[in-house]
C-alpha cells in the first residue's frame, strides 16, 4: 500500500501480536483488542507499506526503497541522462525574425497589439501572468466574426468531487513540470536503455535551447512541416494532416527519437496549421499505432503566446513547446525600449510566468506532475464539430458541436491573406480584453451601459426600451442567444397553463457572496426575489443577521437558499435555520 505524493488521502495501519495487519484510510475499521496491538502508525506523503505473505514479514517505507534501490545499478544508469538545464546554462538568446517579416508572422498567427501589451508584456517584464477582472462578455470563438486561435475553442476542466484541487502556491514543492523526452522505450523494462534521454525542468523550450537540442539530436530528430497550401481546395488542411501523421509514423518506425512539429515554414503560398490540431493529430495517431512512447513530440508554434495555449498543447500530447514568435515579439519590444534589460533575462521571466501558469492549470484538476497532464485532453471543446473531435481529439467532450477541419482552414486562410498581402503589415488593435470600436463584440459595451444607467437614474421606461432594443439587436454573445420561441398555430389558453405565481417559484438567482456583489445589490436581489415568490442564494460567507428580520414595510431581505462551504466563515445555527434550501459546496462546485 502507498500514499500519494501529496498525502491527500490518509493511510493508517495497525499490527497485532498474532500477525494481523490492518491498513486503511480510517482507524478502527476492524475491531481489535488494544492490548494485542504491537505497532500502529500512519504513512506520510509518498510512503509505502508492504507485507511479504510468504516470509511473514512487514516492510516499512525505508526498507522497501532501500531494497528497490539496491536491486539495479540505478546510480550508474542515471549518469547517461542528459540534463539540458545544466548543459545549456548561460546560453544567449537571439531573435529569429525582425521587422516586416516579424509583423507578417504576427498577423498570420492572430496577434494583436492588445495581445502584446496586455498578455505578453507583463510576463516578460514581471514574470507573472496578467491579472484581469472576472467574467467574459465576449462571444464563444465559434460565434465570433473575428479570427480566434484554436485554443479559444478549449475550456479547461477542473476537479469537483472525485479529485481534490491543489493549491499550486502552497503545495508547490510536491508539484513538478520536469519533462523527460526522447525514446522512453518499454516502460516495463528495467535497464539502462531507459535512461538514454534528455530532461528539462519544464516543457518550455526557448529559441536558443531549441537550436542547441536540434544540433545535439542530429539524425535522431526528424522535422515535420506543419503547413498547408492556401487556395488549393476545401480539403487542403485535412490532406496535410494525413500527411504529417504518415510522416510521423514512418519516422518513428525508422528510429527517430524526436519529432519536431513546426509551422515555421509558412510563406505567401503556405499557411501554418493550428499547432494544437497538428499536435493532437500526430499524438493520437501514434498512440493508436502503439508508437507514442518511442519518441518525443517537440512543437514549434507561432500562435502559442500564453499559459492556456501551452496547457492545451501539452494536454494534446506535446512533450516540449517552443513559442518562437512570442520570443521574437519580446525581442522586438526590448529593441524599441518598451522592456528593459536583455533578451535572455526577459525570456527567463517569460518562462517563469508560463511555468506558474501551467502549474495553476494542472492544480485545478488535482494533478501534481506534468507527465500526468500530458496527452490527457482535460478540456471541453466549445464550438468544434464532434466528427473533428472524435478523429483528432479522441475522448474529449464536444456537447454543442461546431466548425470542422474545413471551417478551421477557412479561418486560417483568411488571416493568412491579411498577413501576406502587399503593403505595410500593421497589427490590429485588438479589443478582446477591452472593448474597442473596431474590436470583438462585448455583451456589456459602454454605450449600452450608459443607456441602462440613465434608465435607472431617471426611472424612464422609454429609455429602458431603447436599452432593451439595443441588447436584442446585437450579434449573438451567448449560446442562449441562438434560441427563440417556436411559434404555434394557436395560443394556449391561459387557464390551461400554470399561473404566474407558480412559474415564479422556479426562478433562482445564482449564489454570489456579499463580497462578490455589494451589501446593497445583495439585499436588493433578496427582496426582489422574495416579492415575486422566487428564491435568492446567499452565496458563501454567511449573511447579515439583520436580513432575517422583516423590514417595516413587510419586505423580506433574507435569502431562501443558504450556501455552506467547508472551512468558510459566517455559517451559524441562526443562519442555517433561516433558510428553505441548503446548497453545499464540494471542492469547486456547488451541489
Amino acid at each position: 500500500a502507498g500514499l500519494d505524493r501529496n498525502g491527500l488521502r490518509p493511510m493508517r495501519y495497525v499490527v497485532t501480536g498474532d500477525g494481523l495487519v490492518i491498513a486503511g484510510s480510517e482507524a478502527g475499521m476492524v475491531p481489535t483488542d488494544d492490548l494485542s496491538v504491537i505497532e500502529k502508525g500512519a504513512l506520510g506523503p509518498g510512503q509505502l507499506l508492504a507485507v511479504d505473505m510468504v516470509g511473514r514479514k512487514l516492510y516499512h517505507d525505508a526498507e522497501i526503497k532501500d531494497h528497490m534501490a539496491a536491486s539495479r545499478p540505478f546510480g550508474e544508469w542515471i549518469a547517461s541522462v542528459v540534463d539540458l538545464e545544466n548543459v545549456t546554462e548561460g546560453i544567449e538568446e537571439r531573435p529569429v525574425h525582425e521587422g516586416a517579416e516579424l509583423r507578417r508572422r504576427q498577423i498570420a498567427a492572430g496577434y494583436s497589439i492588445e495581445d502584446l501589451e496586455t498578455i505578453l508584456h507583463p510576463m516578460a517584464e514581471d514574470a507573472k501572468e496578467a491579472i484581469g477582472s472576472m467574467g467574459d462578455d465576449t462571444p464563444p470563438a465559434v460565434l465570433s466574426d473575428r479570427y480566434r486561435p484554436l485554443s479559444h475553442y478549449f475550456r479547461q476542466n477542473f476537479s469537483q468531487v472525485t479529485n481534490p484541487p491543489i493549491d499550486s502556491l502552497r503545495e508547490h514543492r510536491v508539484m513538478s513540470l520536469k519533462t523527460r523526452f526522447g525514446n522512453l522505450k518499454n516502460v516495463l523494462d528495467q535497464d539502462n536503455s531507459q535512461t538514454e534521454i534528455y530532461t528539462l525542468e519544464s516543457p518550455f523550450v526557448s529559441n536558443a535551447r531549441f537550436a542547441f537540442l536540434a544540433e545535439r539530436a542530429g539524425e535522431d530528430a526528424v522535422a515535420i512541416d506543419c503547413t498547408f497550401p492556401v487556395g488549393k481546395g476545401a480539403n487542403a488542411l485535412q490532406g496535410e494532416l494525413a500527411r504529417i501523421r504518415a510522416e510521423a509514423e514512418n519516422a518513428v518506425r525508422a528510429g527517430a527519437n524526436h519529432l519536431v512539429l513546426s509551422d515555421h515554414r509558412q510563406d505567401a503560398t503556405r499557411a501554418g496549421m493550428p499547432m494544437i490540431l497538428a499536435t493532437s493529430a500526430v499524438h493520437s495517431w501514434l498512440t493508436r499505432k502503439g508508437l507514442r512512447t518511442f519518441t518525443s513530440l517537440n512543437v514549434r508554434s507561432a500562435e502559442c503566446i500564453d499559459p492556456h495555449y501551452f496547457a492545451v498543447l501539452v494536454g494534446s500530447g506535446a512533450t516540449t513547446v517552443n513559442a518562437y514568435l512570442a520570443e521574437d515579439s519580446i525581442a522586438d519590444r526590448i529593441a524599441r525600449g518598451l522592456i528593459e534589460g536583455n533578451l535572455t533575462d526577459a525570456i527567463a521571466r517569460y518562462r517563469e510566468a508560463i511555468d506558474w501558469g501551467l502549474l495553476k492549470v494542472m492544480s485545478k484538476m488535482g494533478i501534481s506532475v506534468i507527465s500526468s497532464y500530458r496527452g490527457g485532453l482535460n478540456f471541453e471543446a466549445v464550438g468544434l464539430s464532434r466528427a473533428m473531435v472524435a478523429e483528432y481529439f479522441p475522448g474529449m467532450v464536444s456537447r454543442i458541436s461546431g466548425i470542422g477541419v474545413t471551417g478551421v482552414q477557412r479561418q486560417v486562410e483568411r488571416i493568412h491573406a491579411q498577413a501576406w498581402r502587399g503593403g505595410a503589415a500593421v497589427l490590429p488593435i485588438g479589443g478582446f480584453y477591452k472593448a474597442r470600436r473596431s474590436g470583438e463584440t462585448h455583451g456589456w459595451e459602454a454605450q449600452a451601459m450608459h443607456v441602462l444607467q440613465s434608465a435607472c437614474d431617471r426611472g424612464s421606461y422609454e429609455i429602458w426600451t431603447r436599452y432593451s432594443r439595443a441588447m436584442q439587436s446585437r450579434p449573438p454573445i451567448h449560446l442562449r442567444d441562438l434560441l427563440d420561441f417556436q411559434p404555434r398555430s394557436a395560443p394556449v389558453p391561459l387557464d390551461q397553463v400554470e399561473s404566474i405565481t407558480a412559474i415564479r417559484k422556479r426562478f433562482v438567482t445564482p449564489g454570489m457572496s456579499l463580497g462578490a456583489l455589494s451589501p446593497e445589490a445583495h439585499k436588493t436581489l433578496n427582496i426582489a426575489m422574495n416579492r415575486i415568490g422566487a428564491k435568492s442564494d446567499s452565496g458563501e460567507g454567511g449573511e447579515d443577521p439583520a436580513h432575517f428580520i422583516p423590514e417595516p414595510n413587510g419586505d423580506n431581505a433574507s435569502a431562501k437558499i443558504k450556501q455552506v462551504a467547508s472551512g468558510r466563515f459566517g455559517v451559524t445555527a441562526e443562519y442555517l435555520n433561516n433558510c428553505e434550501e441548503l446548497e453545499i459546496k464540494i471542492a469547486q462546485g456547488a451541489k
